[in-house]
């Protein structure tokens, strides 16, 4: 009985971690990010509202921090057109297929009014780059925002 009791428990506390692959990107994600280049799946002039915060141009150049191990962060607009400062936000990354390497993250800034979170594609990490992507229905078509980090 007392085997079997240890493997119950053994078994629950394994089942609810993150999976190792998501503790891996976790991981590389831990530090300091600067998201340099955001552009659009289709041409022309768009009027975007980043994270409902600020404009594509305000979020060039910002710098973000991630801790996996409390999946909290923050990141700082310092352009002198825009809003600056610090925000904070949660994230959680989740693994959706370890063959593709398609995950799923999730961003939530803390001081948003209407609880918002934003769902994105974490589509390449590695030591020094990281590339998201957002996709969004336009006017019935896909739309999807990609933003480029480099790590510091």
């Amino acid at each position: 009985m007392k085997k079997i009791m240890i493997f119950i428990f053994a078994l629950t506390l394994f089942s609810c971690g993150a999976s190792k692959n998501v503790r891996l990107k976790e991981k590389v994600i831990k530090g300091n990010w600067v998201l340099n280049k955001i552009n659009y799946s289709k041409t022309g002039d768009y009027k975007v509202t980043m994270f409902n915060d600020s404009a594509k141009e305000c979020f060039e150049g910002s710098a973000w921090k991630f801790v996996p191990n409390n999946n909290s962060g923050t990141y700082a607009i310092n352009n002198a057109d825009c809003v600056n400062g610090e925000r904070d936000f949660i994230f959680v990354v989740q693994e959706i297929d370890a063959d593709s390497g398609y995950y799923d993250f999730l961003l939530k800034p803390k001081n948003n009014k209407d609880n918002t979170g934003f769902r994105l594609q974490l589509t390449e990490l590695s030591e020094t780059t990281m590339q998201w992507k957002q996709y969004l229905n336009v006017d019935g078509t896909q739309f999807i925002i990609n933003m480029n980090f480099t790590k510091q």
